[in-house]
């Protein structure tokens, strides 16, 4: 049984065009991934781990340090708005009592 070559003529566009387009895209994937700095991963789906320098792992080192400063410093603002919050929120004649307290205490 063989194929008519008008139907290997219509359907060799398309395949070949389907080679192309599933090439270029895996040529943007890799490129993408370099570039954001994500691991490549061999034919075998195991990644290949890109060797760190000093200078990577000491930037890896100050952004870590740097995360852990905005996180306690996120932790304080929610703290005080918390705090805003309540103030808001409350009794306008039971925050003045607070106040009054808090002013016979510090004056004491």
């Amino acid at each position: 049984m063989a194929l008519d070559p008008a139907i290997i003529t219509a359907i060799a566009p398309v395949g070949v065009s389907a080679v192309f387009i599933g090439t270029v895209g895996w040529v943007m994937t890799t490129w993408l991934k370099i570039k954001n700095g994500y691991p490549l991963e061999s034919s075998w789906g195991k990644p290949m781990l890109p060797i760190q320098s000093n200078e990577q792992t000491e930037r890896i080192r100050l952004l870590s340090q740097e995360n852990g400063q905005l996180r306690a410093e996120l932790g304080a603002i929610k703290d005080r708005l918390q705090v805003l919050e309540r103030i808001a929120t409350d009794a306008p004649a039971r925050l003045s009592a607070q106040i009054d307290q808090l002013q016979t205490t510090k004056l004491n």
